[in-house]
């Protein structure tokens, strides 16, 4: 492959202008879609040596069989053109969004004569005013029926209204008392109308002012003895203190805002997106996106805000991410255009918004898991990563049985390793191993201790009381006796795909333990971290499996499930050290031990602290604190 692009344009031919450029095939697709602040210097990252692009950016050029730029006058306008560009060719290689469901919305049809309440996926209802989105339909119905209580609005169908309206019967809704609209004959189109402005007002911002108002009326009738009418409000207090309650007052009252929490990994990220209207949780949003190319941190946030405002709906004053994006200050002026007021995009740094960003991060974090876990259990998922493997790794059989071998160290000492078994794509954790490795050169030497010491089992005779079968008399029987049949120890059996954690080094390494050990019919490979490629014995050149790939996504979530395992031993072992040290201490028991590592939280703590902060830990006088402070800092 040549290290220069055919297309590449000539030199001084790019201008440094802002813009926007594409990349297209050989066919005239639109395969990716970017902007720059200059045109120039952005453009020339994409023609640097080949070997030196990340690999999925590598795969792009080279698909691509030329590029375009249109140049802008400000870098608000690049911004607005990228967005109608990637919403009107769809470019394969731009990041790619993908809902975890459809959430509900409650939607307000201001556009209607008699406005109505209602659940609905659509968000396209022309002059609708939508809250939301919900994480469950039973939520929204839930907010709808304790709202009504409080403002009586149309529910009902347009159908049942017309019907209602031209026969002058109340609709069914409106007889059973659940439907406050005009057709029921209580109000007026106009006092409907101010009924729902009201509603609106109140989902808007949770307005207190009509809990004031409720328990002033509530107190008069009371007063003026109308007990009938203070029932009536009190339950209405009761519906909305119940509205209120169901989303947790986390910002000051007057705060709206969205906030997003983002994890990602090398190929996919997850957005968790929380509306916050009057300091309260409204809405809460997933989205997974699918990257093609290397695109992360401030990069990735720029493109989630221009697909979450795109269609300039329900934009709040202030956005709330964990970085800055690079043209941040163009996304508050683009952002402001569709809003009609000023938007600021902020970092939640501190206080009650990092708190609430920490969350959302968190969230977002499960949110990716599930993502990768769903396409490893779903059962036509799992058949076509095994095939797929077999395939691209040239295997005999379907990997029906992997391992995945890891190492773990701590600056090289508390060497431990794990090994974690995957059948039919599934997880064995009954069949989970773990290593201790007392002396080793390095990882590459740890790994093929590890196959090794694994290996040995396959070659193991099988002791005589673990044969296949058995004869056991039945202690109850008189004069039977019973056969019973004893599994096979499944440690011996022997796995179709060895996996390790790593490149070319420890692929080797771990090629060399299965010569030694005799068993070279088991396949191996090895997946790099940094770029997910898939590494063979003997060979030059990695296995690059689409992003896409099912069998990509097997590979990755047992590669990080051994990481798990391993860092998991590892610091078991590492408290099991510090308390056998902490053990030999004169005075100090199992009690003072769990007191003194639940006051520093960590093991490094404690041996960094000094004997007047361990004095302050409950039953640890002076003496005591220096003992093992000095024991401490001697081993």
């Amino acid at each position: 492959m040549a290290d220069v692009l055919p297309y590449k344009p000539k030199q001084g031919e790019i201008p440094t202008e802002p813009g926007v450029y594409r990349f297209r095939d050989a066919q005239g697709r639109v395969l990716y879609v970017g902007k720059a602040k200059n045109l120039r210097q952005r453009l020339s990252n994409y023609f640097a040596p080949l070997r030196t692009l990340h690999e999925r950016t590598r795969r792009m050029v080279t698909t691509a069989a030329s590029v375009e730029w249109t140049v802008v006058p400000t870098d608000v306008d690049s911004l607005q053109l990228e967005y109608m560009w990637i919403k009107e060719f769809d470019p394969p290689f731009n990041v790619r969004y993908k809902d975890d469901k459809s959430y509900p919305f409650m939607a307000i049809t201001l556009g209607d004569e008699a406005p109505r309440v209602m659940v609905t996926r659509n968000r396209k209802i022309p002059g609708a005013r939508y809250f939301g989105p919900y994480p469950k339909v039973w939520a929204v119905h839930d907010t709808i029926d304790l709202m009504i209580k409080v403002f009586p609005i149309r529910t009902c169908s347009d159908a049942s209204y017309k019907r209602a309206m031209s026969t002058g019967r109340p609709c069914f809704p409106g007889q059973i008392g659940k439907c406050g609209g005009p057709c029921s004959m209580t109000v007026t189109i106009e006092e409907h109308r101010a009924i729902v402005d009201d509603f609106v007002a109140f989902m808007a911002g949770g307005d207190e002012r009509f809990t004031k108002e409720l328990t002033k009326r509530m107190l008069a009738a009371s007063a003026a003895m109308d007990y009938e009418a203070a029932a009536k409000y009190r339950d209405q207090l009761a519906s909305i203190e119940a509205v209120l309650g169901k989303s947790a007052l986390v910002l000051p009252a007057d705060e709206d805002a969205d906030l997003f929490g983002i994890a990602e990994d090398e190929l996919a990220a997850t957005v968790q997106h929380f509306t916050i209207r009057g300091g309260r949780v409204r809405g809460v949003r997933a989205t997974t996106i699918e990257k093609e190319i290397d695109i992360s941190g401030a990069d990735l946030v720029d493109q989630v805000l221009q697909r979450a405002y795109g269609e300039g709906v329900d934009i709040p004053r202030r956005v709330l991410v964990p970085s800055l994006p690079d043209d941040a200050a163009e996304l508050e002026v683009w952002l402001q255009e569709r809003r009609g007021r000023r938007v600021e995009i902020a970092v939640a740094q501190r206080g009650q918004r990092a708190e609430l960003m920490r969350t959302a991060t968190l969230n977002a974090q499960q949110a990716l898991i599930r993502h990768k876990t769903r396409r490893t259990s779903d059962y036509v998922a799992r058949t076509q990563a095994l095939t797929d493997l077999q395939e691209a790794l040239d295997l005999d059989t379907a990997p029906l049985r992997i391992e995945c071998f890891d190492i773990s160290h701590l600056g090289g000492t508390n060497v431990v390793a794990s090994m974690v078994v995957f059948e039919d794509g599934l997880p064995r954790k009954d069949q989970y191993r773990s290593f201790n490795i007392a002396e080793t050169t390095d990882d590459t030497d740890s790994m093929y201790q590890v196959l090794m010491r694994r290996l040995a089992y396959l070659d193991r005779p099988e002791p005589e009381d673990q044969a296949d079968s058995a004869v056991v008399t039945d202690p109850l029987a008189t004069d039977a006796e019973v056969v019973t049949t004893r599994k096979r120890p499944r440690f011996s059996y022997p796995p179709q795909l060895l996996l390790v954690d790593g490149g070319k080094p420890q692929v080797e390494a771990a090629a060399r333990a299965l010569r030694d050990s005799g068993h070279t019919e088991i396949g191996l490979c090895g997946i790099a971290k940094r770029l997910e490629e898939v590494w063979l014995p003997g060979e030059d050149f990695p296995v690059i499996l689409p992003r896409t790939s099912e069998a990509l996504y097997l590979l990755q979530r047992l590669r990080d499930e051994a990481h798990r395992f391993a860092i998991t031993h590892q610091r078991k072992r590492r408290r099991r050290d510090i308390s056998t040290v902490l053990e030999e201490i004169p005075g100090l028991g199992a009690a003072r031990i769990k007191t003194l590592l639940k006051h520093f939280g960590s093991v490094a703590a404690l041996k960094a602290a000094a004997p007047d902060a361990i004095q302050e830990v409950p039953g640890i006088g002076p003496t005591l604190a220096q003992s093992i402070h000095t024991r401490l800092r001697s081993g």
